[in-house]
């Protein structure tokens, strides 16, 4: 009988089982809403973005050369002034490009005075983004057709843009020939973040720059779910570790 004892000694008792159930339905939830909020957030942004890489310098010092940005998909209709796409349009050689919206429809774009400073139906426009202030090229005028767009790159001295095709269509864009809006900087990691909203536009009527979608929130939950999945599994592994301790030294 007292080697049946000893063998049952070492095997934990009811009241200890029963007390470790809570702790052991705590963790599991814990895992489960980590790996919700891990996966529904990676998954929104895989369903909702793209990378596209910045191969020159039209769009610096906003974007740079290398850098690999995130664009929602979006349609033509849900762009607006000061918003940064990424399009493609066989006028322009059929190539991907990102530049920022500067007027569109009903729209007469100018530049005027000595730094030919932009101006939107003859209103001027502040442009903070710029990488130069001055002298932006040579003069132009243009009315933007309805369901199109004039696009700029915050490099004006080194961009080739609308003011590159004047002669088509007066070197507009179809609103449909956009592919995506930029959102935020990936990599390199030193230059990581969302864009800012352009608020220069937002005097006039019409569209203005688009809220920022849902990025920034989808990232957080990934990286909140990663983290309570490390978190709970570390927690788990140390609890156990303790238990056996105990059992051992008893």
């Amino acid at each position: 009988m007292s080697s049946v004892v000893e063998q049952t000694a070492d095997h934990p008792t009811a009241p200890a089982r029963a007390g470790r159930r809570p702790a052991a339905v705590l963790q599991g939830v814990a895992l489960a809403l980590g790996l919700v909020l891990m996966v529904g957030g990676f998954a929104l942004i895989a369903i909702d973005y793209r990378p596209y890489k910045i191969p020159t310098a039209s769009m610096h010092p906003t974007l740079r050369v290398g850098d690999t940005v995130l664009a929602r998909k979006v349609g033509g209709g849900d762009i607006g002034r000061g918003d940064v796409v990424v399009f493609r349009d066989q006028a322009w050689g059929g190539e991907l490009m990102v530049k920022r919206v500067v007027a569109v429809g009903g729209d007469t774009v100018a530049t005027s005075g000595a730094d030919h400073r932009l101006t939107v139906d003859g209103q001027p426009v502040d442009e903070p983004y710029l990488a130069t202030q001055g002298g932006q090229g040579q003069p132009f005028s243009v009315t933007v057709p309805q369901g199109r767009l004039f696009l700029l790159g915050d490099n004006r001295v080194g961009s080739l843009d609308s003011r590159t095709h004047l002669e088509v269509d007066g070197g507009t864009v179809p609103a449909e020939a956009v592919e995506a809006r930029v959102e935020a900087t990936v990599l390199p990691f030193g230059r990581t973040g969302l864009l800012d909203r352009v608020t220069d536009f937002d005097g006039f009527a019409g569209p203005k720059a688009s809220q920022p979608g849902p990025l920034e929130p989808s990232a957080y939950a990934a990286v909140a779910g990663a983290a309570l999945i490390l978190v709970t599994s570390a927690v788990g592994g140390v609890a156990g570790l303790a238990r056996r301790l105990r059992g051992r030294s008893s």
